[in-house]
């Protein structure tokens, strides 16, 4: 399986998606705020996987993010950690995971 399969298998068997990295400080403010909302997000620790650098070209071709994390709410992009902490300051958050 390519990376690109990988991905969309992902996302389509999971709600939410973040693909991260575990030494990423963004990563991690990300998947604290998930757990925080009680959120079970599917946590795709990129650092930890032998084809984690394919997985980032492919979001980044996908997004044209290169960095992580990489949000995903019901198969869609919703960005990195900045997007998606105003998403939930804005209430914005909420209605995408409802």
């Amino acid at each position: 399986m390519g990376a690109a399969e990988y991905i969309d298998e992902q996302l389509k068997g999971n709600k939410v998606v973040v693909f991260s990295k575990s030494y990423c400080p963004y990563c991690t403010k990300t998947k604290q705020l998930f757990k925080q909302l009680n959120v079970d997000a599917k946590v795709i620790e990129l650092d930890q996987r032998d084809d984690g650098a394919d997985i980032q070209s492919a979001l980044a071709s996908r997004t044209g993010q290169k960095t992580v994390p990489s949000v995903w709410i019901k198969e869609s992009f919703i960005g990195g950690n900045d997007d998606t902490q105003k998403k939930n300051s804005s209430g914005e958050l909420a209605k995408l995971l409802a």
